[in-house]
């Protein structure tokens, strides 16, 4: 026993660190943090006003913070679709976001993050918000989770919805409701508290965790530890205790030796729901919000930490979407891509902050069923013709009440933004940059021949279908 004593108290501190560690080494867990609704100034790095983020903050500055990071599209559903399966939502069938009557689901075919490193062995669980189809063979243990408690669409499509009807809000354990109309207070805490049990549970093998918060998404709801924190009033208290949930998650993994060989990725599924005014977040300047292709609408916050290979307080200015996930994921486990066309790329090389990388060369904004609205290459975008939302000349809503929109808008005449210089929209430069327009006009063609696009009547090719269930 003196031996083992003395041989424990030589050794070097860095080694002492819990056995998960060590057993966990080879293969990193990976760990999505995904907020429902949360602007790209909702955080104290971007500029947020009358509450603090200090654990995202911390984050920031131990991590990386990506500043042209793009949703895979600005509204709910067509998001978590990107994101889970590293396709354009339309490529897979669907778009906008589904309600209670929606019955349609990935189909058997689509891989997710999660199938992917199952492959690798790794435990897997989503904790909250699912949103993807609420029908048995819609939900999570149907697409390669292990583990699933949360709600299976939006908050607000509940009977307390302020202006229309919804059925009930079931809280799914598995695939079995245990729950209507759950205390939406306590959402965060219960999802956090989840997501600690799991990784808990699983802190000696590789493991993929999907935290996706209901919040900020309307109605607005916090637990009594944050009520009235915030200058800002209850939005700012929410994202207080988002930002509470992120610190949990991090703490846990410094206690149990997990920091460098667990990637965690923290951002959002669109831009802020606008005219829901003060329960509403902030684009940062930003043009329009939620459901446009404007910046707004898809440009996101996004923080990655994963110490030891993320080098500590970067910027990536590169472009890059949450479509990258999947491929990113599915390198640094060793594990193989879905054997079908993903919309993905690998980007590693931007976490590693190499010289030049540029993994993602294009960007293409898609909304409502197919249509292609915008594309960019990171520093310029051009906007095509379509029908929009706008926010734009209405004055917003109160306290959980939504202000108008119009929801019929319509440009007639393409744009071209210098998102350099302009990011907020405001300035039309297409006469100044012919070939500018020429190569983004070849990449628009190259994708409507890929996917196809409804404004120009364009079919895809190589789009496929959901499944669909009986009835």
């Amino acid at each position: 026993m003196k031996t083992n004593l003395l041989k424990k108290l030589l050794l070097p501190s860095a080694m002492l660190v819990p056995f998960a560690a060590v057993a966990a080494q080879q293969t990193p867990n990976v760990i999505v943090i995904f907020m429902d609704d949360m602007g790209y100034g909702d955080i104290g790095t971007t500029g947020a006003i009358g509450y603090e983020t200090p654990n995202l903050d911390k984050m920031a500055a131990e991590g990386m913070r990506f500043t042209r990071f793009y949703a895979a599209q600005a509204v709910c559903t067509a998001s978590r679709v990107g994101l889970l399966t590293g396709c354009y939502p339309n490529r897979i069938g669907y778009s906008g976001a589904l309600g209670p009557s929606s019955r349609i689901g990935l189909g058997e075919k689509e891989e997710t993050i999660a199938d992917v490193l199952r492959k690798k062995g790794y435990a897997t669980a989503a904790f909250g918000k699912w949103h993807i189809g609420h029908l048995p063979h819609a939900l999570p243990p149907r697409h390669g989770f292990d583990e699933y408690y949360g709600i299976p669409y939006s908050n607000d499509m509940w009977p307390r919805h302020p202006t229309r009807k919804f059925p009930d809000l079931p809280l799914i354990e598995g695939d079995k409701t245990i729950e209507l109309n759950p205390d939406q207070s306590q959402f965060t805490t219960n999802f956090t508290n989840r997501a600690l049990q799991f990784i808990d549970k699983n802190k000696n093998k590789p493991f993929f965790l999907y935290l996706a918060h209901p919040m900020p998404h309307v109605p607005l709801a916090v637990s009594e530890k944050f009520k009235g924190k915030s200058r800002q009033g209850l939005y700012g208290d929410v994202i207080m205790e988002i930002d509470w949930s992120v610190g949990q998650i991090l703490d846990k993994l410094r206690r149990e030796g997990l920091e460098e060989n667990t990637l965690v990725v923290v951002t959002s599924d669109n831009g802020p729901w606008l005219n829901y005014g003060n329960h509403a977040g902030t684009t940062g300047g930003l043009r329009e919000g939620k459901g446009t292709s404007f910046e707004g609408g898809q440009r996101v916050p996004c923080i990655m930490q994963w110490k030891g290979t993320i080098p500590a307080a970067t910027i990536c200015n590169k472009l890059s979407s949450t479509l990258d996930l999947l491929p990113t994921f599915a390198h640094i486990a060793g594990a193989p891509l879905p054997p079908h066309k993903i919309d993905g790329v690998n980007i590693i090389s931007l976490l590693r902050h190499e010289a030049d990388a540029n993994p993602r060369e294009s960007f293409c904004y898609y909304y409502r069923k197919n249509n292609l609205e915008a594309v960019t290459d990171g520093n310029f975008k051009l906007i095509f013709p379509h029908p929009h939302r706008t926010y734009e000349g209405f004055a917003p809503g109160v306290d959980g009440k939504p202000g108008p929109v119009n929801g019929n808008a319509k440009l007639e005449i393409p744009l071209l933004y210098d998102l350099r210089r302009d990011p907020g929209e405001r300035y039309n430069v297409i006469g100044q940059y012919p070939e500018v327009r020429a190569k983004l006009e070849q990449i628009a063609a190259a994708i409507r021949e890929d996917i196809g696009d409804d404004l120009t009547g364009v079919v895809g090719k190589n789009n496929r279908s959901p499944s669909i269930a009986p009835r």
